[in-house]
């Protein structure tokens, strides 16, 4: 039982390090990066 949760503890820790790196290989970093500045700006009231 705990082997199977280990397991898919490691998979899913994978899986989300896949996806990571293909949002970064795609520029996606930039993109949110950009849209979180924007909401900070706006939360301030500069933007």
């Amino acid at each position: 039982m705990k082997r199977k949760i280990k397991i898919s503890r490691i998979a899913l820790l994978l899986i989300a390090m896949v996806f990571i790196a293909y949002g970064a290989a795609r520029g996606e970093s930039n993109s949110v990066l950009s849209k979180a500045i924007r909401i900070c700006l706006e939360c301030i009231g500069i933007g």
